[in-house]
């Protein structure tokens, strides 16, 4: 009897966890570039009380075996990497990734990281940087007296200057991709970082190499569908309130053997 509690027991820890990916993924339902996340789920392991195949008799064969599972647990929380909405702002500093691709950041630690955020701005230098000031790369300096700036779809930023009948070009934007964007590590600040499972990132112009092209005037809104998300969390409550229940049932046919035992 005691299994059972136990059982459902990993039923409420694993249901516990996928609502608090739920919440998350509604939390951020309006992050720029924000992936939503699922809870992934495996069996554990079974015991084995008669093996599949063994021998009835010296002539019959088992069918079937006897084995008791012995509950659940997560093994990972997945970032699903499916294209989200664009937003049109109008601002030109604002760029949306249509495709694969991150955009690459200057961490405080020197280290890169990778981000589909690209809500960006300028600082006191005139280099543009992210919201919270981490600086685009390769970096790129838009000079004081910038009349406009323009990204083309192919990464090339522009600038039109003051009594200039001609575009100056101040760089390009690179894209960076991974063969598992999925086991990118994600670290907060609408920033993931490469790992192991991740593989090597692969820089690219945009639009070259499987790589996504760039829209400028535009932000890539949350890919988290608030209805998906609903069922979700309902499911998840419904399975919660289920393995409660089996709790109380089993601690119920315990109570009914303690009370016959004292009489």
């Amino acid at each position: 009897m005691n299994e059972a509690l136990w059982i459902a027991k990993t039923g409420l820890d694993a249901q516990q966890t996928r609502m608090s990916v739920v919440s998350n993924n509604l939390a951020n339902v309006n992050t720029n570039g924000y992936k939503k996340g699922r809870a992934v789920f495996e069996d554990l392991i079974y015991q084995t009380i008669r093996q599949p195949g063994a021998q009835a008799t010296q002539e019959a064969q088992l069918p079937s075996g006897l084995m008791l599972g012995t509950g659940v647990r997560t093994v990972a929380t997945e970032k699903l990497f499916t294209q989200g909405g664009f937003a049109q702002t109008e601002n030109s500093l604002d760029i949306a990734i249509e495709g694969r691709g991150f955009f690459q950041i200057l961490m405080p630690n020197g280290e890169l990281g990778y981000t589909r955020d690209g809500s960006f701005q300028l600082n006191a230098n005139g280099e543009v940087v992210m919201s919270n000031g981490y600086a685009v790369q390769p970096g790129l300096v838009v000079p004081e007296n910038a009349l406009t700036v323009t990204v083309g779809k192919d990464g090339t930023v522009t600038a039109q200057l003051p009594d200039q009948v001609d575009p100056v070009q101040l760089g390009n934007i690179q894209l960076a991709d991974f063969v598992n964007p999925a086991g990118l590590q994600p670290v907060g600040e609408n920033i993931y970082l490469e790992t192991a499972a991740s593989g090597a990132a692969q820089q690219a112009n945009p639009g070259q190499n499987g790589v996504g092209s760039v829209i400028q005037g535009a932000l890539e809104t949350s890919n988290v569908n608030m209805a998906e998300e609903l069922v979700n969390m309902i499911e998840t409550q419904r399975a919660y309130e289920v393995n409660s229940k089996a709790i109380a049932a089993a601690d119920g046919m315990l109570q009914f053997v303690n009370n016959n035992l004292a009489r």
